[in-house]
């Protein structure tokens, strides 16, 4: 019998796992990480790119590279790429195949089922959606599990006495809270509540409109109009982002970020935290 993984399909990244004497290790994927960023991309050539190399081509490549598909997962939305169209399960199977072929490179065996989380509050056709990526990667699943159900899992806390949690759950694209209630090792969700347009996006957004807005009034070019530059914007908000939860304040430059008729032109600017 096979291996089941489990799979944290994330909005920004994802991650597997799978159980080994009674314990869930993460498997680092073929790039030696432990976390898959849940972005999928076609080369200028057609190749089919997910993960760290798909993020990479990004910023030269914007047209053609899709992140934060979860936030479309249960709609008709479509991403059109090469006059050709695909719905979010599809691009969620794509990241889905990555995530298990690094499974099958670790265990050395075929892998064929999995058990994948979702926030607390996804509909039912978020959660069909999810299953459908799932069986379009080649994948049987097993189960649909909360996330918050599986973070408490994860600390424990249902070995532990009877008790109330409350779980705060802020993702890439998602934020929800859940009371769950732990019982004789069952776990119970007793409420919940999220807005899946709330996240780690949203901030990093934030920061891209204040950056643009203070380039603009400082240069008068607008990069929100000017793809690469927008691309590169948003990696430098987001890695503006990550450090200022450890420092007051960053410095983003970037060189060369656009052209003017004066010539090449730069950003380089300080935030700081509010």
């Amino acid at each position: 019998m096979g291996k089941v993984i489990g799979i944290d399909l994330g909005t920004t990244n994802s991650c597997v796992a799978v159980m080994e004497g009674g314990e869930a290790v993460v498997i680092t994927n073929a790039e030696g990480n432990r976390t898959t960023p849940s972005v999928v991309g076609f080369s200028k050539t057609g190749e089919r790119l997910a993960g760290q190399v798909a993020k990479r081509q990004a910023v030269s490549n914007p047209d053609k590279t899709v992140l934060s598909i979860k936030r479309h997962m249960g709609t008709d939305y479509k991403v059109k790429i090469d006059d050709k169209n695909y719905s979010p399960q599809e691009i969620s199977a794509m990241i889905l195949q990555k995530l298990k072929a690094d499974a099958e490179a670790y265990l050395g065996q075929t892998v064929t089922e999995a058990v994948i989380t979702v926030p607390a509050y996804f509909t039912d056709a978020q959660r069909q959606a999810t299953k459908d990526a799932g069986t379009i990667a080649g994948l049987e699943v097993k189960r649909i599990i909360n996330e918050p159900t599986a973070a408490a899992l994860a600390y424990g806390l249902d070995k532990q006495e009877d008790q109330t949690v409350l779980v705060f759950d802020l993702g890439g694209g998602t934020f929800d809270v859940s009371l769950l209630e732990l019982s004789q090792g069952m776990v119970e969700v007793k409420a919940t509540s999220g807005n899946n347009k709330l996240g780690g996006d949203d901030f990093d957004q934030r920061l891209i409109d204040y950056m643009a807005a203070e380039f603009k009034k400082d240069q008068g070019v607008d990069l929100t109009k000017d793809r690469v530059a927008l691309q590169r914007l948003k990696e430098a908000a987001e890695k503006a982002k990550v450090e200022l939860s450890g420092v007051s304040t960053t410095n983003v430059n970037l060189p060369f970020i656009t052209l003017t008729a004066e010539g090449p032109a730069h950003l380089d600017m300080n935030i700081s935290r509010a």
